[in-house]
């Protein structure tokens, strides 16, 4: 990809090499940012993306608010389906206005 790269040594930091997105240097290191053209994204990545919590994202969930499925024993979410999710949540928001 274009204008991406992963920075190997963030492995030894914690951070798993299979974590893709923008790095941004600071003064303590690299900084990674979700790739928002990312397909299908695990919970961290998703909940950065919608502007909410993790925890608010798996009670989304697990009480069928939000599609997402299983890869293993990791949740992993579709960023269309998610970008459906807003759609309605926005215009279901616009029509309680009126």
């Amino acid at each position: 990809m274009h204008g991406t790269h992963l920075d190997h040594s963030a492995a030894h930091a914690g951070v798993p090499l299979s974590v893709v997105g923008l790095g941004v240097r600071s003064g303590a290191g690299v900084t990674f940012f979700v790739n928002e053209s990312r397909e299908v994204m695990n919970v961290r990545q998703a909940s950065q993306y919608l502007g909410i919590s993790p925890d608010t994202l798996y009670r989304y969930i697990t009480e069928g608010e939000i599609p997402a499925f299983k890869l293993g024993n990791r949740w992993k979410l579709r960023k269309t389906i998610l970008d459906r999710w807003m759609e309605r949540k926005m215009s279901q928001a616009h029509a309680r206005r009126r």
